[in-house]
This record gives structure tokens, C-alpha cells and sequence, in this order.
């Protein structure tokens, strides 16, 4: 594992930048780059030194593998990461039964990633910041906020480096992306209620261990004092364990590993060679009441922070982050009204409860000791994500069959007619508009457009899809476009919404 240098970039007094992320964890990085290519000044901090060196969030859910696809880092992710192992459960010694953890789903039409992959949240991270270099950007390690204000126009930021180097920039919008005990977040004095999921406290490590196979995803659920897993990391010689306790506290070291794994596995303590990293925790599910604050907003665990059951805390992350870029973009850099900016509260946030309800469940059932009742699948793919209540969703068509793609919805890939596919098209920072049997009105250059005699699966009608890659506007009357556009770009329009 090689980290990036923690060289901090150099501050000058009373810099401006158009957004100042804090946090260079997925969903910061992921936002980074996501501005980057819209030409959008951002400016990322990191309290830390480097990035974060653990394995914790290493899933990566079919959904945000398209997102990593339009960002251009899906394929270094693919050669990162693997396909998740087979589940061996075991009792003391001997090996009990043989499962997958994840549902084993025929191939879904408009689906070019079905299936999660494994990579570690730190390589992850390591390909979101060599993306966001390869587009101009960068990361002031060894850089905290040490407070903001905020008025009419930006925000106004203290950053302070490691040596007390004190430095002020100005922001138009400030993005706190810095985890569940967001400094972001507890100085807007925005509230984040929840419950304990787990009262028991858990250890998670990566550790190198001699003489157990990788084949397999090792758990000893009736361990002594708590189950034990041990997951080998694809890409890396590594394996993450979790140990849950039932009593005492997890203790951060090579002799509390080794410890554990004398007591609860079969295996020799001495074969765990190294602990490359380690963290303690108790599961917990917690929403932000609000992801605003004028010209301030939460994204990732800052506004939403649960089990780790599922595999959803990073992917909902770097989701928030796509959803958040492409509107910051159109209001920095397109005209749009700052009013855009609300809907990212209400299309995220009730995404966040249904994760932290879906997640909560998938941990308390793993207790029973049911395979079935934790295996992942469609549930936890986050391909079924949508904003049809979404004040940027406008469904114009009537009379529709059951099964068809309405605003608001994921615009699945599809083979076009000159053989390539329609996520070739989307890919990028900008709008697409299919016109399919209907004449394409003209538009802005911030729009690419594409028009068809038919089109399987879309009836006649002009499809206007958004950046994030869903459905926002599907009519058969041009003039709805023109009203659409007011509400995203500010063009004038001849009639509200």
C-alpha cells in the first residue's frame, strides 16, 4: 500500500475558491473531482497527513460503479478490487457451511456493473486523489478548519496547518465532507439524532496473517465472546477482521489481534504477522435533521452514519457527492438559481433514512445466525435509488404502461443504434437530450443532444437526462424543455414549472 505524500499545498492569504470541501475521504474526493471537470475551483482540505489508511468501506455497490465509470476511474477500480469470496462459517476448528454473501442474480439488461466489488476504502481513495491530480486538482494535507462565518455572497474560512500556520480563504459554498463527528456539522449546530444499532463495541484491523486460505470469507459467529470474520482483501495480502466483544473494550494493537485470534479461531497467534491498521467502533444510525445551512451543506457520514451491514456508508457517500456536483456546477458556472442547491436535501436525505433503516435491519438479522437473512442483493445495490418526488422530476407523459421509464428514475445503458451505448453518450459533465420520433429543440451547449427515429426501449418523446444519469424530464411537448432549463441553467422561460 503506497499513500500519497502528506505535503500540505501551499495556502496564500485570503485565497478564493468557489467551493472548499473539508475532508479528502471518498465523498470529498469523489465531489473534487466531480468539480474538476466542470471547471469548478475547489479547494480540499484534509486534517490528516495523508489519506485514510484503513480497509473499512470495501464495498462498492453496482450503482457507484457507474458513478466511478463517468468520473474515469471505473477501471482502475476494477483492477484494484475483486469479486466478493464465498462465506465459510465456521465452529471452532472444523468448517460448518459454505454461503454467498451475495445474491447470485442472473445479469440484469441495462446493467454493466451487477454484481458489488471488493476493493479497500484506502486504495479507493488512492484512485479518487491520482484522478483529481490528473484533472488539476490537489488536497492541503495537514489542514483543519479552524472556523467559519458565513454571509450573502461566501464563507469566510480559518484553515490552520499542523505547525499553527493560520491562513483565511473565501469560498462561494463550503462542503463539509469530514465524518460522523463533522467539525462542519457540530459548528452549524445541526443535529444528528439516531440509536445505538449494536451496544456491543467492535474492532475492525487489516492484518496480515500466515497459513489461512483466500478463498474464502472466514466467520466463527459462535466464537467466545463474540463472533470473529476474517475477509481477505481482493488486490492486496491482506485480510480485515472484525471482532465484535460481548464484554470489555477492543484494544488497538499487534497483542489484542493476536489475542483474539488465539481465543476464537484455530489458527496460531504468531501467524498474524503485522496489523497495518486498526479502528474500534459501535454501530450507530443517525440522520442530519438539515444537509443546509445557507451556503454550507453536508455530504457522507456528516449528514448520515450507520452499520456497516450492506455495504452502504461509502457508496451513499460518494453519491450525495455526485448528486451535489453537478448542481454546484450549474449554479458556479451556468447561471442557475442558488435555489437548485434545495434539492439536494430532498432528494439525499430521504435516500439516507431508507439506507439507515435497510442497513440497521441487515445488522440486527446477522445476529440470528440466518445466511439468508443478510445475503445483499437488489436491496443493496442502490440501482433502485430515484427522485420521483424530486421538485427537479417532471413526468409530462400520460397513459404510460407499468413497466416504463418515468423522470425521476435511473436511465438504465442500452445498445443505440450505431452499436454503441448509451452510457458512451452520458458520460461527462453534461446534460443529454434524447429526441426519439420528435424534433430536437435547439439548446445551449451545455446540453448534448442526440436525435432518433425509435429508440428501444423509449416511446416517442424528448428525454432530457441530468448529469447524475437520471431521468429528469420526459414529455412529448418541446415547450416543457424550455421550462425545465429555467430550473437548472436560469434561461428564461415562458412558464413556471
Amino acid at each position: 500500500m503506497t499513500l500519497p505524500s502528506a505535503q500540505p499545498e501551499a495556502l496564500p492569504p485570503d485565497a478564493l475558491a468557489d467551493v472548499l470541501v473539508v475532508g479528502a475521504g471518498a465523498t470529498g474526493l469523489a465531489l473534487a473531482c466531480d468539480l474538476a471537470r466542470r471547471d469548478v475551483r475547489a479547494l480540499v482540505i484534509e486534517q490528516q497527513d495523508g489519506l485514510f489508511p484503513g480497509s473499512r468501506g470495501k464495498g462498492v455497490q453496482p450503482r457507484t460503479q457507474e458513478v466511478f465509470d463517468d468520473l474515469g476511474v471505473i477501471d482502475a477500480i476494477r483492477a484494484a478490487g475483486g469479486r466478493y469470496p464465498k462465506m465459510l462459517t465456521w465452529r471452532g476448528d472444523q468448517p460448518v457451511r459454505e454461503w454467498d454473501l451475495i445474491a447470485q442474480d442472473a445479469t440484469e439488461p441495462g446493467t454493466p456493473y451487477p454484481a458489488p466489488l471488493m476493493i479497500p476504502q484506502w486504495r479507493t481513495q488512492e484512485i479518487l486523489h491520482e484522478r483529481l491530480l490528473q484533472l488539476g486538482g490537489s488536497v492541503a494535507f495537514g489542514t483543519r478548519l479552524a472556523e467559519f462565518t458565513q454571509d450573502a455572497e461566501a464563507v469566510t474560512a480559518v484553515l490552520e496547518s499542523a505547525d499553527g500556520d493560520r491562513r483565511t480563504v473565501r469560498a462561494r459554498y463550503l462542503v463539509g465532507a469530514d465524518g460522523g463527528r463533522s467539525t462542519v456539522r457540530r459548528a452549524l449546530g445541526i443535529a444528528m439524532d439516531g440509536e445505538t444499532v449494536d451496544p456491543r463495541p467492535a474492532l475492525v484491523a487489516d492484518v496480515r496473517i500466515d497459513g489461512l486460505g483466500r478463498g474464502n470469507w472466514h466467520a466463527w459467529p459462535e466464537a467466545p465472546e463474540g463472533a470473529l470474520l476474517l475477509c481477505p482483501l481482493a488486490g492486496t495480502d491482506l485480510f480485515q477482521l472484525f471482532a465484535q466483544y460481548a464484554t470489555g473494550e477492543p484494544v488497538l494493537s499487534l497483542d489484542e489481534v493476536r489475542r483474539l485470534i488465539g481465543e476464537r479461531t484455530p489458527l496460531d497467534p504468531e501467524a498474524v504477522r503485522e496489523v497495518r491498521w486498526a479502528s474500534d467502533f459501535r454501530p450507530r444510525a443517525a440522520l442530519a435533521d438539515r444537509y443546509r445551512a445557507g451556503r454550507v451543506l453536508l455530504a457522507g457520514d456528516a449528514a448520515h452514519v450507520h452499520s456497516p451491514a450492506g455495504g452502504q456508508g461509502l457508496n451513499t457517500g460518494v453519491q450525495d457527492a455526485y448528486n451535489l456536483g453537478w448542481k454546484l456546477g450549474q449554479v458556479l458556472r451556468h447561471g442557475a438559481p442558488d435555489s437548485l442547491l434545495d434539492s439536494y436535501e430532498s432528494e439525499r436525505r430521504p435516500v439516507a433514512a431508507d439506507v439507515l433503516g435497510l442497513s440497521t435491519r441487515l445488522h440486527r438479522a446477522g445476529r440470528s445466525g440466518d445466511p439468508v437473512s443478510v445475503q445483499r442483493g437488489k436491496q443493496t445495490s442502490q440501482l433502485g435509488v430515484g427522485y420521483p418526488d424530486s421538485p427537479l422530476t417532471a413526468e409530462r407523459r400520460t397513459g404510460l404502461p407499468e413497466d416504463a421509464l418515468r423522470a425521476g428514475g435511473r436511465v438504465p445503458d442500452f445498445e443505440l443504434p450505431d452499436s454503441t451505448r448509451l452510457f458512451d453518450l452520458l458520460r461527462g459533465p453534461h446534460f443529454t437530450l434524447l429526441a426519439v420520433a420528435t424534433p430536437a429543440p435547439a439548446t445551449h451547449p451545455g446540453i448534448l443532444t442526440r436525435e432518433f427515429a425509435a429508440l428501444d426501449p423509449l416511446s416517442p418523446g424528448l428525454y432530457l437526462i441530468r448529469p447524475d444519469g437520471y431521468l429528469g424530464l420526459a414529455t412529448r411537448d418541446a415547450a416543457d424543455l424550455a421550462d425545465y432549463l429555467a430550473l437548472v441553467s436560469g434561461q428564461h422561460a415562458g412558464r413556471a414549472m
